[in-house]
């Protein structure tokens, strides 16, 4: 914990330059003022793109429940003005294959990622919205797909948050019930050009009367684990815990299951836990960048 805090005080205090690239829309506003400033994302800018997201969501029944959801989770405004997202998140599949602990910070305006090993601060790799890259000292470190990994910890902790972009479609199912409890049931899929598998689906449940996510429903497409296409068995998290940074609620606990054919919780295989979670205003200088000692993902 002493060396999760030591690092979070280091990004907050440190530096007063911020790396935030200029989002689209403000390129033609100042945007090399801005570059060269301090300063956080424009008040502006949240309100704009908000506007837009409450909009195209309330279009749809299933985009009215996610966009309940988003105001009962603490609101998308206050999830952009907070700055970026830090959290440790351990995830520890129950079969003894790879564990995968690191410390992150993600730039929520432009899904842009650094991990740090959390039992090795030397290590860490990241995507910087273009590329993906890895600084270890040997192979063993990170066993297992570091660019996949880069932002899927963010699609299964923020949400109902990720879904304000382009490329996503929801579509509204049959309510549920979920341990006792009538829930709202919106699947999530996504246009072909979205991510690196834009295969994958989700299933959210929503608490009908408090809107807050209870589960979460998935399948993993990525190529480069099915490279004859297909997709892993349909697994079911549930959200163990949840707490308020910032006004921001999220899950402090999720655990997976196989679900069955009717839909129900089969085996226990993963645990999940998030912790350490904070809102840093400002990064260092091309914090999100390839180390100069690193190597791109592609080449570890």
């Amino acid at each position: 914990m002493k060396l999760i805090l030591n690092f979070a005080i280091l990004v907050f205090f440190l530096f007063v330059v911020s790396c935030k690239e200029a989002p689209k829309d403000l390129e033609t506003e100042n945007s090399q003022e801005l570059l060269a400033a301090s300063y956080a994302i424009p008040q502006k800018w949240i309100e704009n793109r908000v506007a837009i997201a409450k909009e195209n969501l309330n279009v749809t029944e299933a985009g009215k429940i996610v966009w309940k959801s988003m105001e009962a989770h603490g609101g998308l405004d206050t999830w952009y003005a907070n700055g970026y997202v830090s959290f440790r998140f351990d995830y520890q599949p129950l079969d003894g294959s790879t564990r995968r602990n690191t410390y992150q910070v993600i730039d929520t305006w432009n899904n842009k990622a650094k991990h740090t090993a959390y039992a090795d601060t030397t290590s860490s790799f990241g995507w910087d919205g273009k590329e993906a890259w890895v600084k270890a000292k040997d192979s063993t470190t990170f066993q297992y797909d570091t660019k996949f990994w880069a932002l899927t910890p963010l699609y299964l902790a923020a949400y109902p948050f990720v879904l304000d972009g382009e490329g996503v479609q929801l579509e509204l199912l049959k309510q549920k019930v979920y341990k006792g409890k009538l829930q709202d049931v919106v699947k999530i899929t996504f246009d072909a050009n979205v991510g690196d598998a834009p295969d994958d689906y989700y299933v959210l449940y929503f608490d009908v009367e408090t809107h807050i996510i209870s589960a979460i429903r998935y399948i993993v497409s990525y190529p480069e684990y099915f490279p004859n296409g297909g997709h892993s068995p349909e697994k079911i998290m549930e959200v163990t815990g949840q707490t308020v940074t910032n006004s921001i609620l999220l899950p402090n606990g999720l655990k997976t299951y196989m679900l069955t054919e009717n839909e129900e919780m089969g085996e226990y295989v993963t645990k999940i836990e998030i912790s350490d979670v904070a809102f840093v205003p400002q990064v260092p200088d091309q914090f999100f960048s390839k180390p100069a000692d690193a190597k791109l993902a592609s080449e570890k």
